[in-house]
């Protein structure tokens, strides 16, 4: 062989072996161990005090930038435990057992009107705190209202990057999500 056909095949074969053990599966979790998604109910929850934590962090922060006086003390006391999430497990799980007693049509029914009591729930907290922010609007003065209209649009940026959905700049021309890692 020539020593220019050698090398090419010693680097053809040297690649495939490199390929081979790029390509090889990982190793299979223990079989006692769900996978990370089912873990914690196939849902990817904050921890509550780092959550909890977070937003101090963050209400803080806006405080300080709308540099609020004494006077809307109040308004902001009232604005901030509006915004305050509610507790996780406000309606109880339904019982897996009553489940289970009862035809699909009926088990259907029963999560269809859980699913609307729940939707109903949540649409009461949002509108909660909608109100709450308009009233705490409301007690500022024009440059706060500027200060908050900016921190708040930064706001749905932030949420939408989280949740892997559309972002919009501040001057409301959406973007792509950021690209998973």
């Amino acid at each position: 062989m020539k020593p220019v056909f050698k090398s090419l095949v010693l680097a053809g074969l040297m690649a495939s072996a490199g390929f081979a053990a790029y390509a090889q599966t990982a190793p299979a979790a223990p079989a006692g161990t769900p996978p990370a998604r089912m873990q914690d109910g196939g849902r990817h929850r904050m921890d509550p005090a780092k959550m909890e934590q977070m937003m101090a962090k963050r209400s803080a922060e806006l405080k300080a930038k709308l540099k609020i006086t004494t006077a809307q003390e109040g308004a902001w006391t009232a604005f901030t435990t509006a915004m305050k999430p509610p507790a996780r497990d406000m309606q109880p799980r339904p019982d897996r057992a009553e489940l289970a007693k009862l035809t699909t049509p009926e088990r259907i029914d029963k999560m269809r009107a859980l699913r609307a009591q729940h939707t109903n729930d949540m649409n009461a907290a949002m509108d909660k705190r909608d109100e709450a922010t308009k009233t705490f609007y409301a007690s500022l003065n024009a440059e706060q209202k500027k200060v908050f209209d900016d921190e708040h649009a930064r706001m749905g940026e932030r949420h939408g990057r989280e949740q892997g959905g559309k972002r919009a700049h501040p001057d409301g021309k959406p973007t792509q999500p950021l690209a998973k890692p």
